[in-house]
């Protein structure tokens, strides 16, 4: 981030959208919108967000499998593959 490129006032965003939009796209630096000197809002380009999600997602699978862990709620590799395989044989 480069604070004095990325950071811009609720005013330049009302006056100059289009430049805002398109210096975000271009960077794929967060655009950082301030109102009253307060950072307010993040504008972001589609695949930063996006790979943002996905990011997300992942470490919200890898909690929920280390909780599981921790509750011993575990299946042994071979019954895996097995009930896998079993799905997978046509019918």
């Amino acid at each position: 981030m480069r604070l004095k490129e990325d950071i811009k006032p609720l005013a330049y965003l009302e006056t100059r959208a289009g430049d805002a939009l398109k210096q975000v796209s271009e960077s794929r630096r967060p655009l950082v919108i301030t109102d009253e000197g307060e950072a307010k809002a993040v504008i972001l380009d589609v695949d930063s967000y996006q790979s943002l999600r996905d990011a997300v997602l992942m470490l919200q699978l890898i909690s929920q499998g280390e909780e599981d862990v921790r509750a011993g709620r575990l299946i042994p590799q071979e019954e895996v593959f097995a009930r896998v395989a079993s799905r997978l044989k046509p019918e």
